[in-house]
């Protein structure tokens, strides 16, 4: 799998943790993250979000101080759908049940291990489908139309 992993100042030795995890598993890592302070996160958020988007990566990982920020600048993104998660049962769910895409967490709020716990849980499920894929559908139709006819009937 090809998986976009991003960082902003807060997160830089949770990214090399991480990017190495991944690369042990057999994962192909892009880096668009920094290592070396200062950086704004939502630069970051959008490099990840857009790599997904446009079909050049798989996944995207994007850490910072929360995860809370670089998530908000990523859902900005069209075509992408965000868990920012701080442990693994959400994560999984995120994907099982929501299909998501990018995943963002906290450096300050989690450490290296949950992390590694947390993107297996991510990575290692996969999207159900059935009656999932249809409220997928909705929140796709709000990213092409800005609207959901279902909400407004």
């Amino acid at each position: 799998m090809k998986i976009v992993i991003g960082n902003d100042h807060v997160a830089i030795e949770m990214k090399q943790a991480l990017q190495a995890y991944l690369e042990e598993k057999g994962h192909t890592v892009v880096n668009t993250g920094v290592d070396a302070p200062p950086c704004d996160y939502p630069v970051i958020g959008y490099r990840g979000a857009k790599m997904v988007a446009d079909g050049q990566a798989d996944c995207a990982v994007l850490i910072c101080g929360t995860g809370l920020g670089i998530g908000m600048a990523a859902a900005k993104v069209k075509g992408v759908r965000v868990c920012t998660c701080s442990e693994p049962y959400s994560a999984r769910m995120a994907r099982c049940h929501n299909n998501a895409n990018v995943l963002t967490f906290g450096a300050r709020v989690i450490g290296v291990e949950l992390a590694k716990m947390i993107l297996d849980a991510w990575l290692d499920a996969e999207f159900e489908g059935g009656r999932h894929a249809r409220r997928v559908a909705m929140l796709e139709e709000i990213d092409r139309t800005g609207r959901l006819a279902a909400a407004e009937e």
